[in-house]
């Protein structure tokens, strides 16, 4: 079982000839569990998924399941644009020793939700791994209802969660459609962390820029702190707002804030976002207010 609380979604970080950086890329890794995440997970659109060929993947895979070691549960999302290519990649991340998969839908075409639903059943029907569906419509374009959703948890046993992108208000109506029989995890940087709790999420699957914030107002929250939670996530919010503009700010301005707080350089493969010179002040200025990355009081 996938533990709640707050999941670390790694960046890709590149060295100056946008080979991927295996230091940077361990560092990363091990701050996240020095911050207390109850898991990693990585090739997500933060890990600039699209940009990576499979065998860069396998090795992604390879390194997160290395470093991490087995103290926390392991993911990994699902990329690919046809059934046999997506069902390839989970045999990868079962050789790795993952614990849950995240389905993306495939980013060939926009179709109906049918079309979707069996394309998602036949993935899910190739593992007993547990299995999320990503439905993120505002990023990747294509997406689930909450009633298609639904059916689709009933058709699949083995999905038992789905990694959301929507507001509070969103999250509440997909909890109901499905029963509460599906736990949520929410992204989107932690924005509106408090109130998704309220309505109900098991957690969240967050690029780690302010991950260790988010572990404390977690924590805060289930220890039934509301005003502490909300006092700590009101320090952290302009953070996140800054650099969930877009998945590309996020890529571009989330990856430089949290290498400002571990002391890591940032290569952007292209194409990119580049920094503005107003942009990297942002940066300094955001990090300078998170403090040093680590555990949060």
């Amino acid at each position: 079982m996938t533990a709640s609380g707050i999941h670390a979604i790694l960046y890709a970080f590149f060295d100056a000839e946008e080979r991927l950086d295996r230091a940077a890329m361990r560092r990363q890794t091990e701050a996240c569990l020095e911050a207390g995440v109850a898991g990693v997970a990585a090739l997500g659109l933060a890990t600039e998924v699209a940009k990576l060929s499979i065998e860069e993947r396998r090795t992604v895979m390879e390194w997160v399941a290395e470093d991490v070691g087995g103290r926390v549960p392991v993911g990994f999302t699902i990329f690919g644009p046809s059934v046999a290519e997506q069902v390839a990649m989970i045999r990868a991340a079962e050789a790795a020793g993952a614990d849950w998969l995240i389905l993306q839908p495939p980013a060939a075409g926009s179709y109906g939700g049918g079309e979707y639903l069996d394309f998602f059943g036949r993935v899910m029907d190739a593992t007993a791994l547990p299995v999320a569906i990503q439905n993120a419509p505002q990023y990747l374009g294509r997406g689930l209802a909450a009633d298609d959703i639904a059916r689709l948890m009933r058709r699949h046993a083995n999905m038992t969660l789905i990694k959301a992108e929507g507001s509070a208000v969103e999250v509440e109506r997909l909890i109901a459609a499905t029963e509460g029989k599906l736990r949520v995890f929410n992204g989107r940087g932690g924005l509106e962390m408090i109130d998704s709790l309220r309505a109900g999420c098991s957690g969240f699957l967050l690029a780690p820029d302010a991950v260790d914030h988010a572990v404390a107002v977690q924590r805060l929250h289930e220890a039934g702190d509301e005003a502490g939670a909300a006092a700590a996530y009101a320090r952290v919010a302009p953070s996140i707002v800054f650099v969930m503009q877009s998945i590309e700010t996020l890529i571009c301005y989330g990856k430089r804030l949290v290498a400002a707080r571990l002391g890591l350089a940032v290569h952007d493969r292209a194409p990119a976002l580049r920094p503005t010179d107003f942009g990297l002040d942002l940066v300094a200025r955001h990090a300078a207010a998170l403090g040093p990355f680590g555990l949060r009081a």
